[in-house]
């Protein structure tokens, strides 16, 4: 965890950026948490965008109802399995919708929800961010795995 976000440090976050404190106060944690699954609202939502599928299905669906096999091509390198969990979690959280044509074969498209698309502005934002600063991260990476970063303390 970055310095700056533990609670009791003076460094003020970087602008439109919360500190921990601030986050449990909008989460209304206001004490310890004996049980770390339950730590606030913040984790429960982050634990579903903490898989990778499910940012690249936000982010390809940003751009309007795809249907599965559409879907499939333009996230790449996801299985057909994993893409209908993803899905379906997704659909579930109220994420996502999928509407079936009556057609024969049926076929299937998922859209955004009003939801969704309220989040594919801020993780479009964080793949801008990743986009930007990968070149900077790649190089970081291969300076610490290189023994150039000083290890000393915890």
């Amino acid at each position: 965890m970055n310095a700056r976000h533990s609670e009791g440090t003076a460094t003020p976050p970087a602008s439109g950026e919360r500190s921990m404190r601030e986050v449990r106060i909008v989460a209304g944690v206001t004490g310890p948490i004996a049980d770390p699954r339950v730590l606030c609202p913040v984790r429960d939502v982050l634990d579903r965008l903490g898989d990778a599928w499910s940012v690249l299905v936000i982010l390809r669906l940003g751009d309007g109802a795809m249907r599965f096999n559409a879907l499939k091509r333009a996230v790449g390198a996801i299985s057909q399995r994993m893409l209908t969990v993803t899905l379906r979690s997704l659909e579930r959280d109220g994420l996502v919708t999928r509407t079936v044509f009556p057609t024969n074969p049926p076929q299937v498209e998922y859209a955004l929800t009003e939801l969704g698309a309220s989040l594919a502005g801020p993780i479009g934002a964080l793949a801008d961010w990743a986009v930007t600063h990968r070149d900077r991260i790649t190089s970081e990476r291969r300076r610490y795995d290189a023994g150039e970063t000083d290890r000393s303390s915890p």
